[in-house]
């Protein structure tokens, strides 16, 4: 661009003062053509197709390694990318040398939303050999990426090892006896509870004969899960929504490994989807496949009319659990009310996420009167979340107010105490 531009200002001024300049003046340009048309031949590579090595399938938050190698094999070159929306990665990295002496590149990809998210083109970049041009070609990659919901809690044996050993394990002695279940019979012996003879049985056996109960299973636990704008709202990298889906996944394995059943709900400005609660395996499988579905929307959330139907659909006593958000008491008022009502009939456990950025802003002395607003909002916000989560409590209300890495772990938990309890 230079050269050509002090070409034209030659030529120009040149052509202004002599004559005789403008029959020669074609020269400088002729030959600046020829360099141009040399350099696009020297500088300009084969077309070669892009082999990739990335998983089909990997699960919200993680982050996974995309390999994209070059047949044409030229060091340095740089690939750059659009990304889409679930993907978060560079934009532009060059390509290296790998130990085979091949080109390629090896980039660190977030999956930052559900969903299948095609990667159809990569974009790659070179000077020419006199940098004169830049050369642009948009390459065929044909990356497809399915994220899921993370169920690594499940995969890893860590909760399945937990909630046998609690349900199973040490604690099942002392759930025999004091349960709601009949179990079997058996003798009475001195020091058993006399509560626990059965008289009829005893009168026709001629001897005293106990009932042996044990804690009861096959209860409802239905997930409800908030889907409206709050829950949008971004906490460690992620959505919330999706850190209420990972906690779901576990507490729905935990539940099926409990022998209870497994039922889920989904709304925001309405209900969106009823699944009435099932046993087994089978309903942890049919869960995933919902919560993978589950869409990001930007509409406000309507509890009334959601809770009121969820109560309508769950007319036994049930374990529901409650994942949503709320900004301020005022805006909570009609779903704390409508928990209430949920609560005379059924065991409720609200789940709030809490942003650590925002407890986080309490810590930071402010030095300014901008930074001043800042801790007094964020003061302002802490103080009106406590004030909601203690009427919730109040109406009998287990609440778990936790960072998005303690959730799930508060939820089985919770969840087992409620079991060993026998609240249900």
């Amino acid at each position: 661009m230079l050269i050509a531009l002090a070409l034209l200002v030659f030529t120009v001024l040149g052509s202004a003062f002599s004559r005789a300049f403008q029959d020669v003046a074609i020269l400088p340009w002729a030959i600046l053509a020829c360099v141009a048309a040399a350099d696009l031949i020297v500088s300009t590579r084969r077309a070669v197709p892009l082999q990739h090595t990335a998983p089909l399938e990997v699960f919200v938050g993680d982050t996974f390694s995309l390999t994209i190698q070059d047949g044409a094999n030229r060091l340095g070159q740089l690939a750059r990318f659009d990304w889409p929306e679930g993907l978060d990665g560079p934009n532009e990295v060059a390509f290296t040398q790998d130990p085979t002496g091949q080109a390629m590149i090896d980039v660190a990809v977030r999956a930052t939303r559900r969903g299948v998210w095609p990667l159809p083109h990569v974009w790659l970049f070179w000077p020419s050999r006199l940098t004169m041009f830049e050369f642009v070609p948009k390459v065929a990659l044909g990356v497809e990426i399915r994220v899921v919901p993370n169920i690594r809690a499940v995969q890893s044996g860590a909760l399945t090892t937990t909630v046998l050993s609690t349900l199973f394990g040490s604690k099942e002695n002392r759930a025999i006896g004091d349960g709601s279940e009949f179990h079997q019979l058996r003798d009475f012996v001195p020091g058993m509870d006399v509560k626990s003879i059965d008289w009829k049985r005893s009168a026709r056996k001629r001897s005293l004969v106990a009932k042996e109960l044990r804690a009861e299973r096959n209860h409802h636990v239905i997930l409800a899960i908030d889907n409206g704008f709050l829950m949008r709202e971004e906490i460690g990298g992620l959505p919330k929504i999706d850190h209420a889906v990972t906690a779901a996944l576990s507490l729905a394995w935990a539940a099926a490994l409990g022998g209870d059943l497994v039922g889920h709900f989904a709304y925001d400005v309405r209900p969106r989807t009823f699944a009435k609660p099932e046993p087994g395996r089978a309903a942890f499988v049919r869960l995933r496949s919902w919560a993978a579905e589950l869409d990001y929307v930007s509409r406000e959330s309507n509890h009334t009319l959601a809770l009121t139907e969820l109560n309508a659909r769950t007319p036994k006593r049930s374990l529901i659990v409650i994942f949503t958000d709320f900004v301020d008491t005022t805006s909570a008022e009609l779903m704390v009310e409508n928990i209430g009502i949920l609560a005379k009939r059924h065991l409720i456990i609200f789940i709030a996420i809490r942003d650590p950025e925002v407890e986080g802003i309490l810590d930071d002395p402010s030095e300014n009167l901008s930074g001043v607003a800042t801790l007094v909002a964020a003061n302002q916000s802490i103080s009106e979340r406590r004030v909601v989560l203690e009427r919730l409590n109040r109406l009998g209300v287990t609440v778990i107010d936790a960072k998005p890495t303690q959730v799930t772990a508060r939820l089985v938990s919770a969840y087992l105490d409620i079991k060993d309890r026998e609240l249900l």
